[in-house]
Parts: structure tokens; sequence; C-alpha cells
């Protein structure tokens, strides 16, 4: 009879602790800085927000710097990678753009697909500060 009670609580106690959990959106930032890896790291964040039964369900950010801005010049963009931009701003990824970069390669926010804010402390600067907010950080 104990052991039917204890099951029973713990399984109340459970549902409580799901429910609990699934009302969190999980915070994550993506962070690239390699131009070869763009339309790699674009898939993962998708099936990032797959696997977690959609875009209701977590925060993301994707911080880019270095040679990555390259992949994100309106002009020179894939096809892959403009598409694949376009599909998760809709689902509500934030692209941040390095201001250390921009300047660097001597490009403004108008030259990049669209959809980029500016970080002007820097994208590695930026990252740090997501992560003491709370956000997992994922370099694929």
């Amino acid at each position: 009879m104990k052991t039917a009670r204890l099951l029973v609580l713990l399984a109340g106690l459970a549902g409580v602790s799901s429910a609990t959990l699934a009302a969190e959106k999980i915070n994550v930032v993506y962070h690239l800085s390699e131009p070869d890896r763009t339309a790699f790291v674009l898939n993962n964040m998708q099936n990032h927000i797959d696997g977690v039964g959609g875009p209701e369900n977590i925060n993301m950010v994707l911080v880019v710097h270095g040679p990555a801005i390259n992949a994100f010049n309106e002009i020179e963009a894939t096809e892959k990678v403009s598409s694949g931009v376009a599909s998760l701003r809709e689902q509500g990824v934030d692209f941040e753009m390095c201001g250390n970069t921009l300047k660097g390669f001597n490009l403004g926010l108008d030259e990049l697909l669209p959809g980029f804010v500016e970080v002007s402390q820097g994208g590695v600067t930026r990252i740090g500060e997501l992560q003491t907010q709370g956000y997992v950080y994922i370099r694929p």
C-alpha cells in the first residue's frame, strides 16, 4: 500500500515537473566564425528548433564574427544560406554580427542578408553576455 501511494505521489510530482519544464524556453547562442561551416550551422539550428518541438520552445541567437561575415554578404550568399536565414528569422531566431568584424571587413549591415543587427561591443563579448544570462553556448 505504501509503495502504491509513493508511486502516485512520484507520478504527480513528475507531471508537475514536466509541465513546468515545458513552459520554460531554452536559451541558446550559436557561434560562427568559419564561412565554410555556415550551411552546416544553419542546418544544426533548424534541427535544434525541430528537436525541442518548435520555435515556441526556444530563444535562439546566432552570433557571427570574423571571416564568416562573407557567407552572409547579400551579394555573395548562396541560395541555401539566404533561404536558411530567412526561414530561421521567420521562426524568431536573432542574427547578430560583430561590430569589429563589420569595421574590419569594411561592410555595413545594409550589405548583409536582412535581419542582422550589429553588436558594437564585439561578437565574443556578446556571447559572454548571453552566457551570463543563462544561454547555452554551441559552436558546431
